[in-house]
């Protein structure tokens, strides 16, 4: 089955799919967290993840950069098996990935500059012109060129965002994963960062995966809708079909109402 899902998805890569997991299961001792994921991510798309906390989301995308391995199924990244690789051939293909954490993760001892220079420093033979170049550039694409000498202790939250998605994309990335993107921010700081998504998109053409709970940026930057729920695919659609959905978790969901369950017991595990 796998082996013919291999060639299968060799040939969708010339029709569009950049990354494609197939029965995806995962388990953390007794806890099942993914159950039989099936999802293809289409290149240049912008493709939203939604879901309660607890529902496999983080987990996904740690499958997606080979972090974690199935225990089930196979990835798929460009039409090639990647589950099954070696850390050491993993490199060049997490090269390919850009990371926007939920947090920035920027390094406080490092200059903005230096922060959006950290991945051609230690994975590029570049020189330190070609470097600063392209920071400023980088940094230039999300309204921030100038600031390469401010430390992360002076900005604002939504200017950290922006240079950590700088430093995200300082490789030309093919895909850009982004993690709960707007938490945090006013509403017109978090319309900010969709724009950037949206510009990203536009400009670079990468493909997205952005993992939120915000509604509003899901419909302002979503190709594709995925929701999981008790470790599969709940929905897949676009905006409007979830807009318009008459599923009862998917409406409890985008419209944030709780179930009587949930007020009776535990929260859902984080």
């Amino acid at each position: 089955m796998i082996a013919e899902q291999e060639h299968a998805t060799a040939r969708r890569r010339q029709n569009g799919t950049i990354i494609e997991l197939v029965d995806v299961h995962k388990r953390f001792g007794a806890l099942r967290v993914l159950h039989g994921i099936n999802l293809k991510i289409e290149r240049g798309k912008t493709h939203v993840i939604i879901g309660a906390s607890g529902t496999g989301k983080s987990v996904l995308l740690k499958h997606i950069i080979g972090l974690l391995k199935p225990d089930e199924g196979a990835v798929f990244f460009q039409g090639q098996r990647v589950d099954r690789l070696p850390d050491r051939a993993l490199t060049p293909i997490r090269r390919q990935f850009g990371f926007l954490f939920q947090l920035s993760a920027l390094f406080d001892s490092m200059t903005v500059g230096q922060n959006v220079g950290f991945p051609l420093t230690q994975q590029t033979r570049k020189s330190r012109r070609e470097i600063d170049a392209i920071v400023g550039s980088k940094l230039g694409m999300v309204g921030l060129d100038g600031l390469q000498d401010k430390m992360p202790a002076e900005l604002s939250g939504g200017q950290k965002k922006r240079v950590a998605l700088a430093r995200a994309i300082a490789l030309d990335p093919a895909v850009i994963l982004y993690d709960e993107p707007t938490t945090g921010l006013d509403p017109i700081r978090a319309d900010v960062i969709n724009e950037l998504i949206l510009k990203l998109q536009r400009e670079l053409g990468v493909t997205g995966i952005v993992v939120t709970h915000d509604m509003p940026s899901v419909y302002k930057v979503a190709d594709r809708v995925i929701m999981l729920y008790e470790g599969r695919v709940h929905f897949e659609g676009t905006c409007d079909e979830i807009r318009s959905s008459g599923d009862e978790q998917v409406r409890r969901f985008i419209e944030g109402r709780a179930a009587a369950a949930d007020l009776s017991g535990p929260t859902e595990k984080e």
